[in-house]
């Protein structure tokens, strides 16, 4: 990925959520909380650094950032966490009010025409035949007209965990799915399937919350 402003950017707003979060959630004190987060920031750049660039209207650089971040964290912490706590660790962690507030933006402008078409094009573009820390997705519209599905066959962030030796933990991440569309107030998240668990593809379905 191109060392650009917009990493770093990620990193000054959430790491201090993520260095809070190191207390709250796995106990750790204030000075290892430091200690982690002061060793985590050049893991983060080493990581996004080795990363290469996104090409245009791929709309899942963030993602991969937000996963580089967590895997950075999970990488200085003294002890691997388990993936329960980290499930409950990460999703607090990148929660802020600012994330709160694009959910509930997004969550306006969910099923619109401009949504749908941006669904579809992203289905279109299959960004990860190019680079394999991106993703490829299948979309579909549920015939009831009850909402929509994102099916991926391929997962930037799985290769991404799978390159930092953390692989087993993904699905802590994958879980962020849920909160981030209980945040947005208008859908519910359906999921059968994730690739990080042997599944054949991850399904994000949103259902209309009627």
């Amino acid at each position: 990925m191109k060392y650009t402003g917009m990493p770093m950017g990620m990193w000054a707003l959430f790491a201090g959520s993520f260095r809070k979060q190191l207390t709250e959630v796995f106990g750790y004190d204030a000075d290892t909380a430091r200690a982690i987060t002061k060793q985590a920031k050049p893991k983060y750049r080493e990581i996004i650094h080795s990363l290469p660039e996104f090409e245009q209207g791929d709309r899942f650089q963030m993602n991969l950032v937000n996963a580089a971040m967590i895997g950075a964290f999970i990488l200085s912490m003294p002890e691997r966490p388990d993936v329960e706590r980290l499930t409950v660790y990460y999703a607090n962690a990148m929660m802020t009010k600012p994330v709160w507030w694009f959910c509930r933006k997004s969550g306006k402008n969910k099923f619109t025409e401009k949504d749908i078409a941006g669904m579809q094009a992203t289905a279109q573009l299959k960004a990860a035949d190019r680079n394999p820390y991106s993703w490829n997705m299948e979309f579909y519209e549920y015939p009831d007209g009850s909402g929509y599905e994102g099916r991926f066959t391929k997962c930037g962030i799985c290769v991404l965990m799978q390159k930092l030796g953390l692989y087993d933990l993904t699905p802590a991440l994958c879980h962020l799915d849920y909160t981030m569309s209980e945040a947005g107030g208008v859908t519910d998240f359906v999921r059968q399937y994730t690739l990080a668990s042997g599944g054949p593809y991850c399904d994000c379905g949103y259902k209309k919350k009627k």
